[in-house]
């Protein structure tokens, strides 16, 4: 309304006439409001009462520069931030040309790549094109542990690995479900990351703590692990086990009842992914027998009951697999193909069978 009150105070008609053209200004904007066009009525205002157009720069402009639109700016605000950057020569020229246009609705919080003085059209085309928003894209795979995860997050997002780490170590800051227990590990959730300029790394794993819990929703993990007889963090262990010893969805549940057959009839898992961990070794390492005779909080060939946390970051399939365990009396699983099945089977010789089966056919 700013253009609008400059222009009644340079009206060098009488005062009588000024305030007559107020309250029909006043009934006009009403109007309009009662229809719901307000940014509509603001322009269509202007244009009765000025008749001209706003001060517009010509062309797709200069120099790039980043604007940011913050969340909860309407287009007056957004003008504001370009006339300020240099981008558009007024607010007004912004306004006039988002109030014509319904996608101006669509424009989305973030940061901008524009150009200096640029035509209003063109830099409100700029802000509806997805190729101009500045992120850092960022995926992180399943199966990686806290250490693999924050190098992928530092090299995706071009900020210092020490700040990761640090950021990590706050974890009373980073949003933790209670039943984490304080423990990061398992709780970084897979997915791929929109970071903007400007987010600190604890704000990158906040929100992937975050993207932890809604997965956790989606698949209703607290009543569904109390229906199991489980805690939700013992189901947290057993998708991350799950997650790095098989490759095909149809077996996750197949893990799932092998683990909590093991369990519940006291037999150590021997799960050869956890002594892995424990031992500070990757998936595909070779683990040796120096490896499987170090007493780990992690050695499960000898020690009965899950690792005391999990061993990598689960997806929603592995926690989907955990909570829905396969209803059979399996024990032993063994990989059976090049391509990544397992064989399944309640039977310890049809397992030795197997396994040496493998073995000879360089499976592993």
């Amino acid at each position: 309304m700013t253009d609008l009150l400059d222009l009644r105070e340079d009206d060098p008609r009488p005062q009588r006439r000024r305030r007559r053209g107020g309250r029909l200004l006043a009934v006009l904007f009403v109007l309009l409001l009662t229809a719901g066009l307000v940014v509509g009525a603001a322009v269509a205002v202007r244009q009765v009462f000025d008749g001209g157009s706003a001060a517009d720069y010509a062309g797709s402009g200069t120099d790039p520069v980043m604007v940011q639109v913050k969340p909860g700016d309407n287009a007056g605000d957004v003008g504001s931030t370009l006339v300020a950057a240099d981008v558009v020569k007024s607010r007004q020229a912004f306004f006039e040309v988002a109030a014509a246009d319904p996608r101006a609705t669509s424009l989305k919080p973030g940061f901008y790549e524009l150009k200096l003085q640029m035509s209003a059209a063109e830099a409100f085309e700029l802000l509806l094109d997805p190729a101009s928003r500045v992120v850092g894209r960022v995926t992180v795979a399943e199966g990686l542990t806290v250490p693999q995860t924050l190098q992928v997050l530092a090299e995706g997002t071009e900020m210092p690995l020490a700040q990761y780490q640090a950021a990590a170590k706050d974890v009373g800051a980073l949003g933790l479900p209670d039943y984490a227990q304080g423990r990061l590990e398992g709780f970084l959730f897979p997915a791929t990351y929109d970071v903007e300029p400007g987010t600190t790394p604890a704000q990158v794993l906040t929100q992937m703590v975050d993207r932890f819990q809604q997965a956790a929703e989606t698949v209703d993990l607290e009543a569904r692990a109390k229906a199991l007889g489980r805690t939700p963090y013992e189901v947290v262990v057993v998708a991350s086990l799950i997650e790095r010893e098989v490759r095909f969805d149809d077996e996750y549940g197949k893990v799932a009842r092998v683990v909590y057959n093991r369990l519940d009839q006291g037999i150590p898992l021997g799960i050869d992914a956890a002594i892995a961990f424990g031992v500070g070794k990757t998936p595909g390492e070779q683990i040796t027998a120096s490896d499987l005779a170090k007493d780990t909080p992690y050695e499960n060939r000898r020690k009965r009951g899950l690792p005391p946390t999990p061993i990598a970051s689960p997806g929603e399939a592995t926690l989907e697999g955990a909570l829905n365990p396969e209803d059979s009396d399996v024990l032993y699983y063994v990989l059976a193909t090049k391509e990544g099945r397992s064989f399944f089977t309640s039977d310890y010789q049809a397992f030795l069978d197997q396994r040496d089966k493998s073995r000879a056919e360089g499976v592993f």
